[in-house]
């Protein structure tokens, strides 16, 4: 008897200590998962390798990555590059895939080199990379000063834009140009968690459930500063955080207009796709992600952002693809299906996560100036 009980005891401790680590394990891959890093890939940008170069032209290693149509920075430690379409009827080996060289912003695309292909085209600020003029502002956040460019223009709307997961205010510089035309002033805002803004008090990103309080700060800033109206274009979390915005703002009144990209509208799903990207081994994926949520403050009783139709006011644009590996388009399909008289979704094929106006940049602007109009 006492053996058998002696057996069952260590029998028991080991299985609670491996349930402890077990739980250990999920809390530290959770806290991983939801650790903001701009600039890091997401699930869905694999490196590909630089062959050779040529005026005007890239050779990359032949994937579905470097095979997607339209415009991509190439990212690697001190180098950035622009890549634009395909193209075709130039020799190449089976193995690799010819793109349009744009431009060679920083480093040297030397053969050999591993770069991802990014949405984030632009590096710098709006003038040293478009040639539009800026300030450099500092919003008023509830954790301290937080980063802002202002591009101004003669409407009154403005347009407050907000980036997304493992992106920085320089990725909404892809529509700034197309902004500045339309004479919108442009409020580009960097968050907690961003370089040069304030830490999350847990250091951790919350998916937009506590940084949408930041947008609402650069809403409050818009106003002062003579906007009538604001439009809010979120790029990922940075979707997540305006539709809370619309929900919760005390100044949603002043919103007119939403702009969704790749918006985050299942946690659930993303933080599995973060986790997984982490290497997270298969079998604790179920404990990260409930640890994850908890973490984050993501609770099931208070719903995702868009989760209720019904309580939309204004006009929503969502652009967004049925091959995001990381938040899924399913919800934004059925958020446009269950308001069709407020939410027009436009499908962008071959596209990654935060790339719809990398796919076709010329179909998304146009898209959005329809839907701008009515706005101005």
């Amino acid at each position: 008897m006492r053996t058998a009980t002696a057996t069952a005891a260590a029998v028991t401790t080991t299985l609670i200590g491996a349930g402890a680590a077990a739980v250990a394990a999920g809390r530290y891959a959770a806290d991983a998962a939801l650790r903001p890093e701009p600039g890091r890939p997401l699930p869905g940008s694999p490196r590909v390798s630089v062959h050779s170069t040529a005026p005007g032209q890239v050779v990359l290693t032949r994937s579905l990555a470097s095979l997607r149509p339209g415009i991509y920075g190439l990212d690697a430690p001190g180098i950035h590059a622009v890549a634009g379409p395909v193209l075709p009827g130039v020799p190449h080996d089976p193995d690799t895939v010819v793109r349009r060289l744009l431009a060679v912003t920083h480093g040297t695309l030397d053969p050999g080199t591993r770069v991802h292909l990014t949405p984030q085209v632009h590096r710098g600020n709006p003038r040293t990379a478009l040639g539009l003029e800026h300030a450099d502002v500092d919003v008023a956040g509830e954790l301290g000063p937080l980063p802002a460019w202002f591009v101004p223009a003669a409407r009154d709307t403005w347009v407050i834009t907000v980036h997304g997961l493992g992106a920085s205010r320089e990725h909404p510089m892809v529509v700034m140009p197309f902004l500045n035309r339309h004479q919108l002033p442009v409020l580009s805002l960097g968050y907690r968690g961003d370089l040069g803004a304030p830490a999350s008090p847990d250091g951790l990103g919350h998916l937009g459930e506590s940084e949408w309080r930041d947008l609402d700060a650069a809403i409050r800033y818009a106003v002062r500063y003579g906007a009538r109206r604001v439009v809010l274009h979120g790029w990922s979390t940075g979707g997540a955080m305006a539709l809370r915005a619309a929900e919760r703002s005390a100044l949603a009144g002043r919103i007119s207009g939403i702009v969704l990209d790749s918006p985050v509208l299942d946690w659930h799903a993303t933080l599995r796709a973060l986790a997984a990207a982490r290497r997270t081994p298969a079998p604790l994926l179920p404990f990260v992600v409930r640890a994850a949520e908890a973490r984050a403050g993501l609770r099931a009783d208070r719903g995702a952002p868009g989760a209720d139709p019904g309580a939309l006011r204004v006009p929503v644009l969502v652009f967004h693809g049925p091959d995001d590996p990381l938040a899924p388009w399913e919800p934004s399909r059925r958020l446009a299906a269950a308001r069709p008289d407020l939410v027009t979704l436009h499908a962008v094929a071959d596209a990654g996560h935060g790339a719809m106006w990398n796919a076709d940049p010329a179909r998304y602007e146009e898209a959005l100036r329809r839907f701008l109009t009515p706005l101005m």
